[in-house]
């Protein structure tokens, strides 16, 4: 997290004490998961699991509805009938093998890289809301300055080291609308950014105005990703062809793709974990097979976001023990295939309140205890992704840092424990306050909160009584305030500009459906 005047360490102890010369050792850029992760089935259950997906693709195949996609599947041994494609346990096997196991994801400087692989931690925040809400402005349909704020936003916290497509901004035409995200992304933040797979045309602006403003050449872009795009199927068992072709054109390109079924229990899956897992892990392999026919070894990501219905309205959950579980089988079947995976917390609260917080801690535990190596919607997620809230971005962020701290582990050595320098110094019924250990670490020794308030009720109420979502507020405030975003290359952004000027006199790209 960038350090601002609001977040700046506060001295403890005496007013003469040196500085401590001790640091927090966390990285927020790159993030180990530290703890072990849980099953929900055993393992012979995960196996059947997996057994049964390669069966519901051998047997009752997927529908794919791009034909070049339906011939790339067919060159690579796969039974077609129409627009459905029947894939072999032997296609599914092969992909798995020549997917990587560990991909590094370039940013605008090699601070910025991610690696993402298993045991890996990388938070994105909450993506594709077609509304943006804060506590100023109301609730309103998302906007450029709406994706603009939230990149800043973003940009913010080193603990999101993924850009997302927060919010559609709809006051941007559509054949336009991706030369605006990318200028957005790539002036604002040197973090890995996200292109929208919405046909070649977009696909390909995107790839170039990212090649042009890196200055990224074409053998070089075709080594590492550069960028992702996050490919959800159409549950139960369709590939459309927006997708489809995204899959093709970000593996022929080298750029990753994060397959994603979207499956909800008694929706569009079935109602049980079981049940649904099995059919979004069917998916998931459909689709990595896909881009491993396009080019072996191109980057994918293993994906799943699934969770469960309110039975009474049929609107989806999120942060239930079933959302729990089902992030828990996930990664099973994740490390069953070797592959780097992507989960997702989020709330269906329609406020940044309790519920929100309780849903989004919820299933960001299940992701953690999973095992999850990219955690999208982690932040901001409200009414079950209708709308992107700037308050909870904030608040969520507090947590994520919390999370990021615990990545660094705890020390035990003799420093640590402090025979010497603390045991020893107090005597019974006395105090720590002023031992050497505490004025050498006091400075430093424990995170330092950008939004709750540890003041006693005295002091918290001479302060004005103010919620964590007043507080959040004055944050995102003061972060769009400081308006802090990376150094531009004066050249390299005419050179982008003039590009879009160029495209969009042309016509732009519309998205294909």
């Amino acid at each position: 997290m960038a350090e601002t005047k609001a977040n700046r360490p506060r001295r403890r102890g005496r007013a003469d004490a040196k500085a401590a010369p001790f640091e927090r050792k966390t990285n927020y850029r790159n993030l180990k998961n530290p703890f072990p992760p849980m099953k929900v089935f055993s393992d012979d259950q995960i196996e059947n699991m997996h057994e049964t997906a390669l069966r519901t693709l051998e047997e009752l195949g997927m529908r794919v509805l791009l034909p070049e996609a339906i011939a790339i599947f067919k060159a690579g041994g796969a039974r077609v009938v129409g627009d459905m494609v029947y894939i072999g346990r032997e296609m599914v096997a092969a992909a798995l093998a020549s997917a990587p196991k560990s991909i590094v994801g370039r940013g605008g400087a090699s601070e910025r890289d991610v690696t993402l692989e298993l045991g890996s931690l990388v938070f994105q925040p909450g993506a594709g809301a077609p509304n943006a809400t804060d506590l100023v402005r109301g609730r309103r349909p998302g906007s450029a300055r709406d994706f603009i704020e939230y990149t800043k936003i973003a940009h913010h916290y080193d603990v999101f080291q993924m850009m997302s497509p927060s919010v559609e901004p709809q006051d941007v035409p559509t054949h336009l609308r991706h030369y605006f995200t990318m200028q957005t992304q790539l002036e604002l933040t040197d973090k890995f950014p996200f292109v929208f797979a919405r046909g070649t045309p977009q696909t390909m602006d995107g790839f170039r105005m990212l090649q042009d403003y890196r200055g990224v050449d074409d053998e070089t872009f075709l080594s590492d990703p550069y960028c992702y795009t996050i490919i959800n199927t159409n549950s139960p068992r369709t590939l459309d062809i927006p997708m489809a072709q995204g899959l093709i054109d970000f593996a022929r390109h080298g750029q990753l793709s994060i397959v994603t079924p979207f499956t909800l229990m008694g929706a569009m899956a079935p109602i049980t974990v079981a049940g649904a897992i099995t059919l979004s892990h069917s998916e998931a392999l459909a689709g990595i097979t896909l881009t491993q026919l396009v080019r072996s070894g191109a980057p994918v990501c293993y994906g799943t976001f699934t969770s469960n219905v309110d039975m009474k309205s049929g609107a989806p959950a999120f942060g239930t023990p079933s959302h729990f579980q089902a992030s828990l089988a996930a990664g099973q079947l994740a490390r069953f295939t070797g592959l780097p995976w992507r989960s997702a917390a989020g709330s269906a609260s329609n406020t940044n309140d309790v519920q929100a917080a309780n849903e989004n801690q919820m299933g960001l535990w299940g992701c953690l205890m999973a095992g999850a190596t990219v955690i999208i919607h982690s932040a901001g997620w409200l009414e079950g992704g209708l709308s992107v809230s700037y308050e909870k971005v904030i608040t969520d962020a507090e947590v994520l840092n919390m999370i990021a701290e615990l990545c660094a582990g705890a020390e035990a050595g003799p420093d640590e424990i402090g025979f010497e320098k603390a045991i020893s110094e107090v005597q019974p019924s006395g105090h720590f306050f002023a031992t050497t250990q505490t004025m050498e670490r006091y400075n430093t020794a424990f995170y330092e909160p950008h939004v709750h308030d540890y003041a006693n009720f005295g002091t918290w109420t001479e302060r004005g009584s103010e919620d964590a979502n007043t507080r959040a507020t004055k944050v995102w405030q003061g972060i769009l305030a400081a308006d802090s975003r990376p150094a531009v290359d004066e050249t390299r952004l005419g050179t982008l500009q003039d590009f879009i000027a160029k495209r969009t006199e042309e016509g732009g790209a519309p998205p294909e459906s």
